[in-house]
């Protein structure tokens, strides 16, 4: 153990203490595409306790082009990303946990799926799972830290409650549908995500040994093809807008009611259905009634039905995504067509 993490060791900034430290901690890892497959990476490579992976998405052959942990082989046994990802890092670091759970990151799990966490890090690709983790971390006095990244174009911060303004703070509210550009629009290019994970790492490893100090101040963004990086700090900014959640105390999005039972997914032509109470699906039983109606395959973790030009993936927990289509009325028309509602 002494020889695997000895150059790290050697910094200045983290030492042998820092390394102990390092080890008694958990990290929550919200999503695990393109940031998240590098955050993973670098995060168990140096040592951490734990690092709990959660991601509600399986892998397509579009992700290849930036999504570190996946392979072809991925694909063709039809594997959630958070499974895939375990295994590879499994191999990576035997010395360390890794959990994996297949879910959407709501309301409703929120409070179990990032109890123990001493930091989260973002990898999501919405808007409204990020305000969430906020209104939890903001609660609980967690750091978290935001990454995003679209074209050639990343951006992060750092969360430290009550140390640093929050991210309700920077931005009020979700944003309205279509008036962000995503991944399916802009394109992205891997090196951008490679680089905002390695800085969300960066900064993880300085919370993580309680290096404070040398923590960023403020929002980070780089655009790699232009190469300009902006920094702005906004230390004030909390008590310029008598923030919602880190001055208010207002948890809103943490309500059930606050959380969207569609989601359109970055990047894709697709959409996400999250039932309102939670289901125990039978795969095998609703393979054997979905064959009748287009092409089936499932194994333990996920079940696809393609009818036309759409594909349907079902998960055990009733979730679903439905690819080829953008309209959230016929996404729910499929969804209770198929498996009901």
């Amino acid at each position: 153990m002494a020889a695997r993490y000895a150059r790290q060791v050697l910094f200045y900034g983290i030492g042998k203490e820092g390394q102990k430290t390092m080890m008694e901690k958990s990290v929550v890892l919200a999503g695990c595409g393109a940031l998240g497959c590098t955050s993973a990476n670098l995060l168990v490579r140096s040592g951490i306790k734990c690092l709990k992976i959660i991601d509600r998405d399986y892998i397509e052959e579009s992700n290849l082009q930036r999504q570190s942990l996946f392979d072809e082989d991925d694909i063709k046994q039809n594997l959630p990303k958070a499974i895939a990802a375990q295994k590879k890092l499994q191999k990576t670091n035997s010395l360390i946990q890794v959990e994996s759970f297949v879910a959407d990151l709501n309301p409703t799990n929120i409070e179990t799926l990032l109890q123990d966490a001493h930091l989260v890090v973002d990898g999501t690709d919405n808007f409204e799972t990020r305000f969430l983790i906020n209104d939890y971390c903001v609660k609980n006095k967690i750091p978290w830290i935001y990454g995003a990244c679209i074209g050639s174009t990343g951006i992060t911060m750092n969360i430290i409650p009550s140390k640093t303004p929050c991210f309700r703070c920077m931005l009020e509210n979700v944003p309205p549908f279509g008036t962000a550009g995503t991944c399916d629009t802009e394109g992205i290019i891997a090196p951008i995500a490679s680089l905002i994970a390695s800085v969300q790492v960066a900064e993880s490893l300085k919370i993580l040994t309680n290096n404070y100090d040398a923590v960023s101040k403020g929002l980070l963004k780089i655009d790699l093809w232009r190469n300009e990086m902006k920094r702005i700090f906004a230390e004030d900014i909390k008590d310029k807008t008598n923030c919602i959640t880190c001055s208010q105390h207002h948890y809103e999005f943490l309500t059930k009611n606050a959380c969207s039972m569609t989601t359109t997914l970055c990047g894709r032509n697709a959409i996400q259905i999250l039932p309102p109470v939670g289901s125990a699906l039978d795969l095998v039983k609703l393979a054997a009634r979905l064959e009748k109606v287009g092409k089936v395959s499932y194994n333990s973790f996920l079940l696809r039905l393609k009818t036309g030009k759409c594909e349907l993936t079902v998960f055990p927990d009733g979730r679903s995504i439905i690819s080829g289509t953008n309209d959230i009325a016929i996404a729910k028309g499929l969804y209770a067509k198929y498996i009901g509602m």
